[in-house]
């Protein structure tokens, strides 16, 4: 996975940085995505989320974690080597993220990671708003919270 990671305002400690960047690359794996897959993470205070959400979801609220997903996979190009797939951007507030492991009685830790592994598998196509859909993303997203060693 390439990632291109962004906190400016540095509001993640060092060792959470290497959390969603060593989440990103396991669901990387987990997906059997190509090395070259690219996507982009943003860390914003509480206020940014909220502002995106209300301009790009009509939703005046904050929230943990906004996907905006790439549809288009580029092929090859007339037989050159293809271009890299961008899956897209992950915006996150942890300062929502920590009122949410707050009230859910675990770790931060365990929190940005549930967020970090939402917010991919929505950019990989994965949702939970129709039943049979949910069955398929909440589990794998279980398994691979489990299987990274951030249980509840």
């Amino acid at each position: 996975m390439d990632l291109e990671f962004f906190d400016d305002d540095h509001l993640l400690t060092a060792a959470h940085v290497k959390l969603v960047k060593d989440l990103v690359a396991f669901c990387g794996q987990a997906l059997h995505l190509r090395a070259d897959t690219e996507m982009a993470i943003t860390i914003v205070e509480d206020a940014e989320i909220r502002r995106i959400n209300r301009e790009y979801r009509a939703t005046d609220r904050v929230t943990d974690v906004i996907s905006f997903a790439i549809e288009d996979e580029h092929e090859e190009l007339h037989g050159f080597t293809a271009v890299p797939r961008d899956i897209g951007d992950l915006f996150i507030a942890p300062g929502k993220v920590r009122e949410q492991a707050k009230d859910y009685g675990h770790s931060f830790e365990r929190e940005l990671g549930y967020t970090v592994v939402h917010g991919f598998l929505h950019l990989n196509g994965y949702d939970h708003i129709k039943p049979e859909d949910e069955a398929v993303m909440i589990p794998l997203q279980k398994r691979i919270l489990a299987d990274f060693g951030l249980k509840r």
